[in-house]
């Protein structure tokens, strides 16, 4: 017994002195969480950035606003402003920092079809609804004359973790058709009407593949890095979009308020892509807490100056839209706001 009693104090010393050396190996790196819609951008960015390491789980902005919670990370990340019950559960106020901009892409298994789909977005909300349940839908035919569509049944699949990209995705439906807004609205998770659940980008991705009918959402950077096919949107002026580059920054072309949040889909551009949304960092405000160091508190701002700046140049070839001159500096001001002791850091 003494020897078992033993062991199980060595195996709890090794469990503490494994803690212990994780923390002072992170001491020197940046710990963010949260969107998996930039995950592709903050990659790219973060193997360049050379004044520290960073180290970005890609958890779907639920996870990152709960990590941001709990204060187990620098830096959460989220393609949907904090909410009403969110913020609440701050133990802080929290600001918002504008990162990029990207599209929500609606993917598809539909054997025999090849290249986009026209889809409006009254009918879109309608297939997630379970309303249309057939490829060869009469809503469907009448957007896509001369297409030959199989009699095939749809099969909704939508993301069962709480993500920033169903935000963005529900945001579009519950503008688009009084149904949706009435009876699901916009959320980073709600309950959906019908369909199969997969977690992360991964998840609904490898469904869809699999399950011909299938039909999804995802971010654009990550439909064009698995090949996958996607819909072309309908417009608030009428015209069927396909998301690219240029129709993502037309749409986030916008007034950018001081603290940085707006939605941006269902855009009154004529050219733009109606599924967008900015992505934000998020920080604690005021930085002095859990004994962190000014110092660390310096490194982050300095990163999230960089992502800003330097760091847009890696949006385009990865098909996000660099802030505009306006979001830049409305994100300046935000990061200069930043407090430790209740003194600006920048």
């Amino acid at each position: 017994m003494k020897i078992i009693k033993n062991l199980k104090l060595a195996v709890v010393a090794l469990a503490a002195s494994s803690i212990a050396l994780s923390a002072a190996a992170q001491d020197n790196t940046l710990l963010g969480a949260g969107s998996t819609f930039v995950y592709p951008l903050f990659s790219k960015i973060f193997s360049k950035y050379t004044a520290s390491k960073v180290n970005y789980q890609s958890i779907g902005s639920g996870g990152g606003i709960l990590q941001l919670t709990n204060k187990t990370v620098d830096f959460g990340d989220s393609d949907a402003p904090l909410n009403e019950d969110q913020t609440k559960k701050m133990s802080a106020p929290v600001l918002h920092i504008p990162m990029t901009s990207g599209a929500v892409v609606v993917t598809y298994n539909v054997p025999g079809v090849k290249g986009g789909l026209n889809l409006s977005g009254k009918d879109l909300a309608d297939i997630f609804l379970g309303k249309i349940t057939n490829w060869n839908s009469p809503e469907i035919k009448d957007a896509n004359k001369g297409v030959t569509i199989p009699d095939l049944p749809i099969v909704v699949i939508h993301r069962s973790d709480g993500s920033g990209t169903s935000f963005i995705f529900t945001d579009y439906l519950t503008k688009v058709n009084a149904d949706w807004a009435k009876k699901v609205g916009k959320a980073s998770a709600v309950n959906w009407p019908a369909g199969l659940g997969g977690k992360g980008s991964e998840g609904v991705a490898g469904l869809v593949k699999q399950t011909p009918g299938g039909i999804t959402y995802v971010e654009l950077a990550y439909a064009k890095q698995n090949n996958m096919p996607y819909a072309n949107i309908q417009n608030k002026s009428g015209k069927y979009i396909t998301p690219t580059l240029e129709a993502t920054t037309l749409a986030s072309n916008v007034t950018i308020p001081e603290d940085s949040k707006v939605s941006i889909t269902n855009t009154d551009n004529p050219k733009g892509y109606p599924i967008a949304s900015f992505t934000w960092a998020l920080i604690y405000k005021e930085q002095n807490y859990n004994g962190r160091s000014k110092a660390r508190a310096a490194e982050l701002l300095k990163l999230l100056w960089y992502n800003i700046h330097q760091g847009q140049a890696e949006c385009a070839p990865l098909n996000y839209a660099p802030l505009s001159k306006a979001a830049v500096k409305v994100g300046e001001k935000i990061l200069k706001s930043a407090t430790f002791d209740g003194k600006p850091i920048l």
